[in-house]
C-alpha cells in the first residue's frame, strides 16, 4: 500500500478449471445454459438466473421461436431495461448451428431504434392488432407505457413476455413494471420468461410477490459454472479498498494502465461523490496520462500514459457536447473496443455491454445493491482469449467515527462484507442436494447417514467419475421433490436474503460472530424461507433450512482451507475415495459426523475483515449499533432504562458491557448507546445552530 490514504484487503481470489464447458455448443447450436434453459422451454412461468456472458439472450431466442413454432404462441414481446442492450437481440443465424430456425426481428417492431417514445407506444400497438407479426423488442417503460393503453387485456393471451434483466421488476406499488407482470399472471393467458444475473434485487424490496412467485420453473446457473467452464480466464480477485478524505485523491493507487479496466465513479447523490462528475472524470484523465487528441467520429480519446504508453479511453460520464451516444454506439464496433484500454462510467457498461477483454472493473462507492455490484463483477468476467485474469476492486470510504449517522456507517460495510461472502457462496464449489433414491448404486443400508439424516459425497452430474469441484449431498426421501428442487435451484437467493435480512446475521458481522451457530443459522433461515415460501409445510422448510446451513458451512470451509496454504478443499483418494478438509482436517466423506461442523461459524472470516478494516473505536460504535438494530429499542425505553444504567455503574465502577453475556445488562448499554447518541447529535445541532 504505497498510498497512506488507502488500505487494501484481498477478500478472495477464485481459480477455475479452464475445463471449457460453459463455451462447447450442442448439436442444436447451445452452450451449457442455453441447453439447460431449453428443457424447460413449455413452461408457461420461466425464471432464468444466469450470470453475464453465458448467453440468456441467444437462450431467449432459442425458447421465443419455440413458442411461436412449435407451442402455438401468436407472438412474443421481449423487454430490456436500456434501449443499448437491444442490440443483443439482432438477426442471428442459429440454423447453420444445427437449430430449427433462425431469428430475425422486423426493423418496424424493433423499439429500440432511435425513435420517439409515442411512435413506439404506437407501433406497439399496430405489433398487437398484426396478425403477420410475431416478434417484438422494446424497453421496459416502453412496455410499460403501451400496456397501460390497452383496455382489454386479452389480447396479451397466447403472447409470450420476456423480460431481460428481470431484478428491475418490484412487487412495489412504484414500480410499474412489477404490475404488469402481475396484470399479465392473473388476467390472461401470458406466458413469462424472465432473465437475470442475480434475482434478488438486494434493496430488501422483493421481486414478486411469494404467491406470483411460487409460479415460476427455474433454471439455475451458477457463477462457478460458467467460470469454471472457461477456456481462458483461470482466476478472479476480489478487493476491498478504503481510504480516508477524498476519493479522488487515493484512487491513483487503484488505477493499473496496463490493464484493460472500466472506472465506475460514484453517483451524484452518494456520500462518496465530490458533487461534480465532469470535475471528478477531469481529475481521473489526469491520472491516466496527458490527453493527445479525441476522435470526432467516434467521441473515444488518445491519451500517452506516464510511462509513455498510448492509451484509448472511452467516457461515459460527461455529455457537454452530446457526444456521449456516439461513443456508446462506437463501441459497439469490435474494432473500437479490440483498442480500447479503459472505460469511465456512471450508470452505463454495468449490464448489457459486452466488452470481453475487460480485466479489471473498479468500482468506487457503495452500489445501492448487491445485484448491482455482481452484474459490475460480470463486465470483467468474460472469457477472452489472451485473459487469465479478472479484477474486481471496490474503493469505499472509511467511515469515521465522527460520523452522526452511525446507521449508514453500519449498512454500508454491511453491504461490502455481505458482497464478499456472497461471491463466497456463489464462486466456492458447487454442492448439490439429491434424494437417495435416485442414485443407482443406492441400497438399504444407512450405516452413513448422519444424525441429521444426510449423508455426502462428491460427484458430477452424469454420475461418472468423483468431481472435486461438487459436493453432493444424499437427502432422505420424505423430502418432498418440491423441497429438494427449491434447495438446488433458490440456495443462493436464501443465502443473499439471509445476509441481508437477517438481525442476528448483521450483528454477527460486527460482533466476532460469536454464539452463531448452525442452529442459529438455521433458525434464520427458517424465517427466511417461510417469507418466499409460505405454502409450504413446516416439515419442508425445517430440511431446506438444515441443507442450505449445511451449504454455508461447507463452503465456509472450502474458503477457509483455500486461505490455510491453499489446501484444497476435496481430495479424491485412489480408489475414488473423498475426503472433505474440516478445519485443516481430511475427513473420509463416508465417516462424516455433521457434529464436527456444526460449531463452525461461517462468518467469522467476515469478523476478521472488518476488524481490520476500521478502528477500535468505530467497531466498538458499530456493534452497539447493530445491538440496537437487533432490539429494535426505543428512545421513550432507553430513557425509562436510565434509573437502572446509572444504579449499574455505582454498582459496579462501570459502565454496561454490550457483549455481556447478562441479557439485562446488554439491554442497559444499547439504551445507553443510543442516549450518548441522541446528546452527541443534539450538541452538535446546538453547535451548527450558534456558528449560523
Amino acid at each position: 500500500m504505497s498510498n497512506t490514504n488507502v488500505e487494501t484487503y484481498k477478500i478472495g481470489n477464485y481459480s477455475f478449471a479452464q475445463t471449457g464447458k460453459s463455451t462447447e455448443e450442442n448439436n442444436m447450436g447451445m452452450r451449457e445454459m442455453q441447453a439447460r434453459a431449453f428443457e424447460k422451454r413449455n413452461s408457461k412461468y420461466l425464471l432464468i438466473q444466469a450470470p453475464p456472458a453465458c448467453g440468456k439472450s441467444r437462450a431467449l431466442m432459442f425458447l421465443a421461436l419455440d413458442k411461436v413454432i412449435n407451442q402455438g404462441l401468436n407472438k412474443v414481446i421481449i423487454a430490456v431495461p436500456q434501449i443499448a442492450i437491444g442490440s443483443s437481440f439482432a438477426d442471428t443465424d442459429l440454423t447453420g448451428h444445427g437449430f430449427f430456425a433462425d431469428w430475425k426481428l422486423n426493423p418496424t417492431y424493433n423499439l429500440c431504434s432511435p425513435v420517439s417514445e409515442a411512435q413506439k407506444v404506437q407501433r406497439a400497438l399496430d405489433f398487437l392488432n398484426d396478425p403477420k407479426a410475431h416478434y417484438l423488442l422494446c424497453s421496459h417503460a416502453t412496455l410499460t407505457y403501451f400496456f397501460d393503453k390497452v383496455s382489454d387485456k386479452s389480447i396479451f393471451n397466447d403472447t409470450l413476455v420476456a423480460i431481460d434483466e428481470f431484478h428491475h421488476v418490484s412487487e412495489d406499488a412504484e414500480n410499474r413494471l412489477g404490475s404488469v407482470i402481475h396484470t399479465l399472471m392473473t388476467s390472461t393467458t401470458a406466458h413469462i420468461i424472465a432473465m437475470t444475473g442475480s434475482y434478488f434485487r438486494g434493496d430488501s424490496v422483493p421481486v414478486l410477490s411469494p404467491e406470483d412467485e411460487q409460479l415460476f420453473d427455474r433454471v439455475t446457473y451458477t457463477y462457478y459454472e460458467q467460470l469454471n467452464g472457461y477456456k481462458y480466464l483461470k482466476s478472479l480477485g476480489i478487493d476491498y479498498a478504503f481510504y480516508n478524505g477524498k476519493w479522488v485523491d487515493a484512487v491513483s493507487d487503484l488505477v493499473d494502465t496496463d490493464k484493460k479496466m472500466i472506472i465506475h465513479i460514484p453517483s451524484v447523490n452518494s456520500r462518496e461523490s465530490t458533487g461534480d462528475k465532469s470535475n471528478e472524470v477531469g481529475l481521473l484523465f489526469d491520472i491516466i496520462g496527458t490527453q493527445l487528441s479525441r476522435d470526432s467520429e467516434t467521441g473515444i480519446y488518445t491519451f500517452r500514459s506516464k510511462s509513455g504508453k498510448i492509451l484509448k479511453v472511452a467516457d461515459l460520464v460527461t455529455d457537454t457536447d452530446n457526444k456521449q451516444g456516439v461513443t456508446l454506439a462506437a463501441l459497439r464496433n469490435p474494432e473500437n473496443l479490440d483498442t480500447l484500454n479503459i472505460i469511465i462510467a456512471l450508470g452505463m457498461a454495468k449490464e448489457g455491454f459486452d466488452w470481453p477483454q475487460c480485466e479489471y472493473a473498479l468500482t468506487v462507492g457503495y452500489r445501492a445493491s448487491l445485484t448491482e455490484v455482481v452484474q459490475i463483477i460480470g463486465r470483467a468476467t468474460r472469457d477472452c482469449k489472451g485473459k487469465e485474469h479478472a479484477q474486481f476492486t471496490n474503493l469505499l470510504a472509511m467511515p469515521s467515527a465522527l460520523l452522526d449517522d452511525v446507521t449508514d456507517a453500519v449498512n454500508t460495510l454491511l453491504k461490502a462484507i455481505t458482497l464478499s461472502l456472497l461471491m463466497e457462496q456463489v464462486l466456492a464449489p458447487n454442492v448439490h442436494f439429491r434424494k437417495r433414491s435416485e442414485d443407482s448404486d443406492s441400497t438399504s443400508d444407512t450405516s452413513n447417514k448422519t444424525s441429521n439424516n444426510m449423508d455426502i459425497k462428491t460427484g458430477n452430474s452424469d454420475r461418472a467419475l468423483p468431481d472435486p469441484n461438487n459436493i453432493e449431498i444424499k437427502i432422505d426421501d420424505d423430502v418432498t421433490d418440491t423441497a429438494v428442487d427449491i434447495i438446488n435451484e433458490e440456495g443462493n437467493d436464501i443465502i443473499e436474503r439471509l445476509l441481508n435480512d437477517s438481525s442476528a446475521i448483521k450483528s454477527a458481522l460486527v460482533n466476532g460472530g460469536e454464539g452463531v451457530t448452525q442452529d442459529l443459522a438455521e433458525d434464520s433461515i427458517v424465517d427466511v424461507v417461510k417469507e418466499m415460501h409460505p405454502e409450504l409445510t413446516d416439515e419442508d422448510v425445517s430440511a431446506i433450512a438444515h441443507a442450505i446451513a449445511t451449504t454455508l458451512v461447507l463452503k465456509a470451509q472450502s474458503h477457509r482451507a483455500e486461505n490455510e496454504g491453499a489446501k484444497p478443499f476435496v481430495r479424491i483418494g485412489e480408489d475414488n475415495t473423498q475426503f472433505v478438509n474440516i478445519n485443516g482436517k481430511f475427513v473420509n466423506v463416508d465417516e462424516l459426523d455433521f457434529s464436527l461442523i456444526e460449531s463452525i461459524n461461517p462468518f467469522a472470516d467476515a469478523y476478521q475483515f472488518i476488524s481490520k478494516s476500521i478502528e477500535p473505536e468505530l467497531l466498538k460504535r458499530l456493534q452497539e449499533q447493530t445491538a440496537k438494530m437487533r432490539e429494535k429499542m426505543t428512545m421513550q425505553k432507553a430513557l425509562e432504562l436510565w434509573p437502572y444504567i446509572n444504579k449499574f455503574v455505582k454498582e459496579h465502577k462501570r459502565p454496561p458491557e454490550i457483549n455481556s453475556n447478562n441479557d439485562f445488562e446488554r439491554r442497559l448499554a444499547i439504551a445507553l448507546a443510543m442516549i450518548k447518541e441522541e446528546k452527541r447529535k443534539r450538541n452538535a445541532k446546538e453547535k451548527a445552530e450558534g456558528n449560523s
